[in-house]
């Protein structure tokens, strides 16, 4: 419900370009990145942001349907319209405005390829439109901008302007839906205009209602145009190393979340996976616990971990939740570990998380349900005493990844958390004795997991930092 006392606030994702620069004949935003489209990416934060009330998709013509799919598969709520986009940013922009319709609301305007603009920008943009009614997201320019000037070889430059006042525009471009709308009208009524057209939509605003004054929003350097084969590559990794974060629940939403479903935890005897054993049941949920100490289910055996879910499906008759916190750690150098260290890490720690995965499939897929597993800290990074450990967390990652986008059409979600160092047995037998105010504790992390799997996330790997528990 919108407050009557405030606009109504419109994302509009502009995704009307073709990837040519990246050397490809279907859009740009259609490439798969971290696991997810971009277009996915950035249509995620826009639809699962709190202060934006509805989303309009511009897609390139010829690809609505494809764009439609995405929004059905993903289950978005805030998405209203996909519309064909025009032959230019500027044409789009009009179409965006004509689709959103008469009613006085605030627009922001958003490049679908840039898939990594943060919440607390969009945050921002709303605020400052309640006391402006043009806003520009930019950030310093790091770089000594040049004029440039045809000379007899060549270029040459012309003027070097002051760094300190330079900017580089990214989006979202913000606006009083009148307020654009009429800088659009003024522009299309100037024959000078298409011979000479702004290239984003502050640019109308500036030159067609240069009364209007554009306040500036800090950018992001992350918040970047994906549009150069060497800018997939990066916003690939930038992902991998972004935070994401569940909402915190209420003992409440616990409650209305778990009670009456049933959740299976492998590695469940100690540790992260004992809390969330015991958290689960304290709100309703049926949990089922399996371990190589508990009861003799190792990870790596497939056969194991199939006839154990079977063993719980024959007497529940459902399984919403599948949780895979088993794991082993061994120290050392690779090229001293013997066969054994080996085996029973890449098959804990990476096949264990596979078996796990291929036998929840069918009861996940029946329920619309949840697979969480985990990484590890080290993962973005390795570390020179544990790196077949740390490897292994990395392939996870790819996994959580993968298996979100094959099984999106199913209805599962697939999420990995990622917690900072935790105070458990795996951890004081590798480590010893640590301060205790250095380590998460493990019901803080379970806390955590539970939030994720009652989330509507799929696909990202979940921080959980000790500066935020």
């Amino acid at each position: 419900m919108i407050a009557e006392s405030r606009l109504r606030r419109v994302g509009v994702v502009l995704a009307g370009g073709v990837g040519q620069r990246i050397g490809l004949n279907t859009p740009k935003q259609l490439l798969k990145i971290a696991g997810k489209t971009i277009l996915e990416h950035t249509i995620d934060v826009f639809d699962g942001h709190p202060e934006i009330d509805e989303v309009v998709v511009l897609m390139a013509p010829g690809f609505v349907g494809e764009a439609e799919e995405l929004v059905r598969r993903n289950g978005y709520r805030k998405v209203t319209k996909v519309v064909e986009g025009g032959a230019s940013r500027t044409e789009s922009t009009w179409l965006a405005l004509r689709a959103i319709g008469d009613a006085e609301c605030d627009v922001l305007l958003h490049d679908a390829v840039r898939p990594l603009v943060e919440p607390r920008i969009i945050s921002e943009c709303v605020a400052a439109l309640e006391r402006y009614e043009a806003v520009e997201v930019a950030i310093p320019s790091a770089d000594t901008i040049v004029v440039a000037a045809p000379g007899p070889r060549g270029e040459i430059i012309r003027d070097i302007p002051d760094r300190s006042l330079l900017r580089r525009g990214q989006t979202p471009q913000c606006f009083r839906l009148s307020v654009i709308r009429a800088a659009y009208e003024r522009a299309f009524a100037d024959p000078a205009f298409a011979e000479r057209p702004a290239t984003d939509d502050c640019g109308v605003v500036l030159r067609y209602l240069p009364d209007v004054p554009i306040y500036i929003v800090p950018g992001s350097e992350h918040n970047m145009k994906v549009t150069h084969p060497v800018d997939v590559f990066i916003a690939d990794k930038l992902f991998q190393l972004a935070e994401s974060t569940a909402p915190a629940l209420t003992g409440d939403a616990y409650r209305d979340g778990l009670a009456g479903r049933t959740l299976v935890v492998f590695g469940g005897s100690y540790g992260i996976g004992a809390e969330i054993v015991e958290l689960a049941k304290g709100y309703g949920a049926a949990v089922h616990s399996f371990s190589r100490t508990q009861n003799g289910v190792r990870v790596e055996d497939p056969a194991a971990v199939a006839d154990a879910l079977a063993r719980v499906y024959g007497e529940t008759g459902r399984i919403d939740y599948v949780v895979n916190t088993a794991a082993v750690l061994h120290m050392g150098r690779l090229d001293e570990a013997g066969p054994h260290v080996i085996e029973e890490t890449v098959g804990v720690n990476y096949l264990g998380p596979i078996n796990v995965a291929r036998a929840s499939f069918k009861y996940l897929a029946e329920s619309d349900g949840h697979l969480l597993l985990y990484t590890s800290s080290s993962y973005t990074r390795g570390r020179a005493a544990y790196s077949l450990y740390s490897s292994s967390k990395a392939a996870v990652v790819n996994l959580t990844q993968a298996l979100a986008d094959e099984w999106a059409g199913h209805g599962v979600r697939v999420n990995c958390v990622n917690p900072e160092r935790t105070a458990t047995p795996m951890r004081l037998r590798a480590f010893g004795d640590e301060p205790a105010t250095t380590l998460l504790s493990a019901e803080a992390v379970a806390r955590t997991s539970l939030d994720v799997l009652l989330s509507r996330l799929t696909g990202q790997v979940v921080d959980v930092r000790l500066s935020r528990v």
